[in-house]
């Protein structure tokens, strides 16, 4: 743009940053309405510019870019132009963070999961610990009796072992083979017990005594009558399967921590403990 726009240098170096371009705008005999289709920007745009009403115009970022760019189409230089920009400078947007905790606030939350983890693992190590100690130091005599039924208690008399039944020899039938076909015993009517990895196992018998207080490890079987059994609890539930009267029971979908309860009431059937 030829120098012939510009107006007095005197003028100009009195007049303000609007004011500057309004009178470079008319010396160079422009409108407002040549200069908005020139430089592509509504002419109220260029209106807020000489008028120096800069809440119209948006951030600063972009009031100075329309200034640098009037001043350009004028031919005015660009330096003097930004000094007497009379706008604040442009500064850095402040971040700040919406998801910050308080130092406080955090250090609480992970003492308090460390304490949950710590309760929920003395919860299983000191049970499986006290069953440990208590069967590795029985004597022979102690542990035998621990894997003995005790009968129940009657009239207060102490429970008397109850003696294991001889194990009974199964003789090939010599019956010619018109004979009646014998009927199948009907199933135990025990509680089987088989732990696929180690864990322990409390039962109480129908009077309130220890039936079994053991450790079982991997590959254990234990057996009890369902008519001798009150309740009993399983450890490590997880790694157990359980049958009642021969029927398969799932001992995980009556799991607490990994900890399974059961009691047998009078009829023989066998419920899970809350």
């Amino acid at each position: 743009m030829s120098s012939q726009f510009a107006p007095d240098s005197t003028h100009q170096a009195l007049a303000g940053c609007g004011a500057r371009l309004r009178d470079a705008r008319l010396a160079a005999g422009l409108s407002i309405d040549d200069v908005a289709t020139r430089l592509r920007m509504p002419a109220r745009v260029v209106q807020s510019l000489e008028a120096e009403d800069w809440s119209r115009l948006g951030a600063p970022v972009f009031v100075r870019g329309q200034v640098r760019s009037y001043s350009r189409l004028l031919g005015l230089t660009t330096a003097p132009m930004m000094a007497a920009l009379n706008i604040e400078p442009v500064e850095p947007t402040r971040l700040v963070s919406r998801t910050h905790t308080p130092k406080a606030q955090w250090w609480a939350e992970q003492i308090g999961r460390r304490l949950v983890y710590i309760v929920l693992t003395l919860s299983l190590a000191i049970p499986a610990w006290v069953a440990t100690r208590q069967h590795l130091n029985g004597t022979p005599a102690t542990i035998a009796a621990l894997d003995t039924p005790v009968m129940p208690v009657a009239h207060g008399k102490p429970a008397v072992p109850a003696v294991p039944a001889a194990p009974r020899t199964v003789v090939a039938s010599m019956a010619p083979m018109g004979a009646a076909v014998q009927p199948e015993p009907a199933p135990s009517a025990d509680i089987v017990l088989r732990a696929t990895g180690q864990s322990w196992l409390e039962v109480i018998a129908r009077d309130g005594n220890v039936l079994d207080k053991t450790m079982l490890a991997d590959g254990a079987e234990k057996r009890y009558p369902m008519d001798q059994v009150q309740r009993l609890t399983i450890g490590n539930a997880a790694v157990v399967q359980m049958q009642a009267g021969g029927r398969p029971m799932n001992v995980m979908e009556h799991a607490r921590a990994n900890v399974a309860r059961f009691a047998v009431s009078s009829d023989g059937s066998l419920a899970a403990q809350d």
